[in-house]
């Protein structure tokens, strides 16, 4: 068996690779993408068994592609814990490869979850929505300032008959008009359509997941929103509770704590940005239409502030709420949430006994109760 230490970068790869019945160590380092796809083909020819070890990384798409093809199984690591393993002060790729295939040949890899190709493609169907809703966002607020440059305040109201009646008939100079033109043309035949067609798509993958169904028993919790919580968690059974799905969302506070002394910062911001915004956004949903996330809200807002508040409450579809018991393992913002500097918490986040996740077997009547 031939077992690779890869150090990927987008334009070569530095590779340390030993035979495991003869014991022979090489190094390479192999240019993309024609070196590096002939090398391993060569390899596959010769009727090779072979493991790869690489760090995670982006623009190695191909690459994945290329060892699926040939057969060969992939290891991909987590980038930080690698490199607290690294001993030595110098930092080179061919200490890189050669750290990788030793961890390997250690049985010492921090294998990572990899979400499957279909995940990874519905993926794009929700990051491309989401960039042509904000290019919506922008031309929309140009054509806002366009219309307060002409003296109307509307608002959202702008874009209803009477708004859009006004906004079209302000006599504007000749390069003006073009522009109030073109965007208004890249408004009505290019970017509605294409969102209405994606979010169609959306609701029909929806539809096809029973857990993001389920998901949207929750409050405040749509289509989007539930089928972006499913793709990005992947395998419920990697987390034991709730508070590590909030911890891996980054949406648990920064901690530099010794001895008796605790002290917390602002979030950690970790893991996956768009998933976290869209928490965020499904709890101030919550917070206008539900009574009770209001008024718990409201409590905490008046004693934490604004930004602490949004976040605690952010924490409820996107932790306890979602995937444990609600009288098990529920997040209790007042209780357990506390961001300001200075404060003390007398629990550590995942003190506590943790619930097996089942994202399908629990009952609806179980899921709507929970607020």
């Amino acid at each position: 068996m031939i077992i690779i230490g890869c150090d990927y970068h987008p334009g070569f790869q530095q590779i340390a690779y030993v035979d495991t019945e003869t014991g022979e160590l090489q190094e390479r380092a192999l240019q993309h993408r024609e070196e590096a796809e002939k090398f391993y083909r060569e390899l596959a020819a010769q009727g090779m068994k072979v493991r790869v070890g690489m760090e995670a990384s982006g623009h190695a798409r191909w690459f994945e592609r290329l060892l699926a093809e040939l057969n060969f199984e992939l290891w991909i690591g987590d980038a930080a814990e690698i490199r607290t393993k690294r001993v030595r002060k110098q930092k080179t790729d061919r200490q890189d490869a050669q750290l990788i295939l030793k961890l390997m040949l250690k049985d010492d890899f921090p294998r990572i979850w990899v979400p499957s190709w279909e995940n990874r493609d519905l993926r794009q169907l929700l990051w491309h929505r989401h960039r042509m809703v904000q290019a919506r966002t922008r031309i929309m607020n140009q054509l806002q300032a366009v219309a307060l440059n002409e003296g109307l305040r509307y608002k959202k109201r702008l874009w209803r008959e009477a708004g859009r009646k006004q906004l079209e008939a302000f006599r504007l100079a000749p390069w003006a008009s073009r522009r109030r033109q073109d965007l208004l043309e890249l408004l009505d035949h290019r970017l509605n359509p294409t969102i209405a067609e994606l979010t169609q798509a959306i609701e029909r993958e929806v539809e096809k997941c029973p857990q993001a169904r389920r998901l949207q028993t929750h409050p405040g919790v749509g289509s989007l929103t539930a089928l972006a919580f499913v793709l990005i968690i992947g395998q419920a059974d990697r987390f034991r509770c709730g508070k590590q799905i909030a911890s891996y969302l980054g949406l648990v506070p920064l901690e530099d704590s010794s001895g008796s002394r605790r002290r917390l910062g602002h979030i950690t911001k970790q893991g996956n940005s768009r998933l976290r915004f869209l928490l965020v956004e499904a709890a101030q949903v919550t917070v206008r239409s539900d009574p009770e996330w209001r008024s718990k809200y409201h409590h905490l807002m008046m004693r934490r502030g604004r930004k602490i508040a949004k976040i605690a409450m952010a924490r409820r579809p996107g932790g306890s709420d979602v995937l444990d018991d609600a009288q098990g393992m529920e997040l209790r913002a007042v209780e357990k949430v506390r961001f300001a500097r200075g404060t003390t918490r007398n629990r550590r986040w995942c003190e506590g006994e943790h619930r097996v996740i089942d994202w399908v077997s629990r009952s609806p009547s179980a899921w709507g109760s929970s607020k």
